[in-house]
């Protein structure tokens, strides 16, 4: 295999600092372990973020992902712990991650974790006739 899981999230600048603008990542096939019975969780992880000076490189962002699988990770763990590791990386002016795990016992589990930066003023919603 050419590509191997990692836990090195690489970026880029942001190609228009100056603008506020969102970038959406939808992620339909995360896995990590149950770390009480060992089976596999599967995921659909909704990354949205107004970007600073960086930008997340998508490729690192998959294999960051894939890195996960053979953990064993409680959800409110892995999606606050991938936040973290996102906001270390790009230092963004807003982030928020929506992780929606499959059903498991008969429960769904959604975690919702944001970053903002203290600095930052998020824009008026433009409202359209």
């Amino acid at each position: 295999m050419t590509t191997q899981p990692s836990k090195n999230l690489e970026t880029f600048v942001n190609p228009q600092p100056q603008r506020d603008y969102t970038i959406r990542i939808d992620i339909p096939e995360f896995t990590c372990l149950c770390p009480k019975t060992g089976q596999p969780d599967f995921a659909t992880f909704e990354i949205e973020y107004v970007p600073n000076l960086e930008c997340v490189e998508l490729k690192s962002l998959k294999l960051y992902m894939w890195s996960f699988r053979d953990e064993g990770a409680f959800h409110e763990a892995v999606t606050n712990a991938i936040l973290n590791d996102l906001v270390a990386a790009t230092a963004p002016r807003f982030m928020r991650i929506r992780a929606a795990f499959n059903v498991r016992g008969g429960i769904y589990t959604t975690v919702v974790v944001e970053h903002r930066d203290p600095n930052w003023q998020a824009p008026q919603p433009v409202n359209l006739p």
